[in-house]
């Protein structure tokens, strides 16, 4: 599973970008049950706040083309997908 996330938004309205093969992680597992969890939750309206953060995640397999997208706000993240957020924003 290929997920991209895309951070923007935030008090200097500054982009950041990060992608994680799954396949390849240790927490491969863990890390695939929180993006699947992703579609069961109710992320809330995803509209913008001033000052806060907007994700945007594109989920794939590694063979697939189309992806899956999801957006979420900054004030509807809990704390799986926060870890999930910041775990590909850090790779």
């Amino acid at each position: 599973m290929i997920v991209t996330v895309t951070r923007s938004g935030g008090f200097a309205g500054l982009t950041k970008h990060g992608e994680l093969d799954t396949s390849g992680e240790p927490d491969a597992a863990e890390l695939e049950d929180a993006v699947r969890a992703l579609g069961a939750k109710d992320l809330g309206s995803g509209r913008p706040q001033p000052d806060r953060y907007v994700y945007r995640l594109a989920v794939r397999d590694a063979q697939d083309e189309d992806a899956t997208q999801h957006t979420v706000a900054e004030q509807d993240v809990d704390a799986t997908t926060a870890w999930l957020l910041d775990r590909i924003l850090s790779s």
